[in-house]
């Protein structure tokens, strides 16, 4: 089964909490704080496997998490950093994040890597916060939470060359002669409901890839048929190779199948009709197809040796269009991402969670009990450890210093009111 697009969620590990811990060695009189910081949690990271083709893989496993970093330990011990997940994708792979719609990366080469999801921090143990005021403090951080998406990825074909055409026109044909690919073929339309791929190698020493991609009808380029959906694979194309049937009984006009397709591919991209293109006159074998390979060139106006007369089942032109296609390839343009470079997070990339300046919210939601709403006042209760009586009276400080005591004592707040954060309430003084 051929799988080009699929949804996951991903979630990277949480940073391990700094430790509370103090020295007490036979040989250290004075001790002091030992309490170790916490690890790194583990990211999630794509990476290219040329080996796959679809992403099948993700049918049966569709959310992925890293483990969180190990905690602070006596003795000034760092906790242990997680390891990282490592998420095979195949080559081709566009990253989206679905809930800001921003595209992550786009993975086009061998042993990429994108990092989709960022461990958190681990929180500093307490040797971090002795000073000369206050030698043993009881105090330490909790590790930040690792980021969480979810994410789209969708796969469009890497290719050098791919066919196109009405369904039945012989593409699967042409793959199965030039290459070593076994599609399916059949004398009926949409027997190719995937596209396939294979390797063309020339007794020259010359090789490329070759895609045979689902045949286009009217109205492809607005979701009519297969083609809608297979469509982005033949943006991956540098050459594109256009089938026309030659056979005089199939009941079709092979001019109205060529202006129909060119319109099919320009009402999706414009950009696609400036790829070099070459036109295939296929099933030349048949009687009668010679006269209509004329009316077809001398209607569309074309020069005579700019339509390679094939047939795939004689093997008749095969070897001379081959030949040629890879001479066009030689000088066709390397296409570019179709991504910015700035939308790729690369995997040296540092994550740091997002706080938005925003004002202190304070909310009265009872007789005596208000809210207090803001990113970096839920931030600082994430990272800090109450558990300790210092890291209470830290919390405090930290608190009265971001505005927050000002913005309750506005809103009405009176000593023994309770006041939410989160999850967290404490009564205000």
């Amino acid at each position: 089964m051929f799988v080009d697009k699929v949804t996951i969620k991903v979630k990277a590990g949480k940073g391990g909490d700094g430790a509370v811990a103090f020295r007490h060695e036979k040989f250290v009189p004075n001790g002091g704080p030992a309490g170790g910081d916490g690890g790194e949690g583990g990211n999630v990271i794509l990476k290219v496997d040329t080996g796959l083709r679809t992403l099948m893989d993700f049918r049966y496993q569709r959310q992925f998490k890293a483990a969180a970093g190990g905690n602070g330990m006596i003795k000034s011990m760092h906790g242990a950093n997680a390891q990282n997940v490592w998420i095979s994708v195949p080559p081709g792979t566009v990253v989206t994040d679905l809930d800001t719609d921003t595209v992550l990366g786009d993975l086009t080469k061998k042993d990429e890597e994108l990092v989709v999801a960022h461990g958190g921090h681990g929180g500093r143990g307490n040797i971090h916060f002795a000073n000369s005021r206050n030698t043993a403090p009881e105090i330490a951080e909790n590790g930040t939470p690792g980021e969480e998406r979810n994410l789209q990825l969708e796969l469009r074909v890497l290719a050098d060359v791919g066919l196109v055409g009405f369904p039945s026109v012989g593409k699967s044909t042409l793959l199965s002669v030039a290459t070593a690919a076994k599609p399916k073929i059949a004398a009926y339309h949409f027997t190719t409901l995937a596209p396939n791929l294979g390797m063309v190698q020339l007794a020259d020493g010359r090789d490329f890839v070759m895609a045979d991609l689902p045949g286009l009808i009217a109205g492809a380029s607005t979701g009519v048929g297969l083609g809608f959906q297979f469509l982005r694979h033949i943006e991956r194309t540098r050459v594109l190779l256009h089938l026309v049937e030659m056979d005089p009984n199939n009941g079709r006009d092979p001019v109205a199948d060529y202006q129909q397709i060119q319109q099919e591919l320009k009402n999706y991209d414009a950009k696609l009709l400036k790829r070099p293109q070459v036109i295939v006159a296929t099933k030349m074998d048949l009687p009668g197809s010679q006269e209509r390979l004329m009316s077809f060139v001398k209607t569309l106006q074309l020069p005579q040796d700019a339509v390679y007369q094939i047939s795939s089942a004689t093997h008749q032109g095969v070897d001379e269009l081959l030949r040629h296609v890879a001479t066009v390839l030689a000088d066709a343009p390397t296409l570019q991402s179709t991504v910015s470079k700035q939308a790729i997070q690369t995997k040296n990339y540092h994550y740091q969670p997002q706080q938005q300046e925003q004002a202190i919210q304070v909310q009265k939601v009872g007789d005596n009990t208000y809210t207090v709403t803001n990113v970096a006042v839920s931030a600082l209760l994430q990272r800090s450890n109450l558990n300790y009586q210092d890291g209470v009276l830290r919390f405090a400080r930290k608190l009265r210093k971001m505005g927050v005591d000002d913005a309750l004592l506005k809103a009405g707040a009176k000593s023994g009111d309770t006041v939410i954060i989160d999850d967290f309430e404490f009564e205000f003084m």
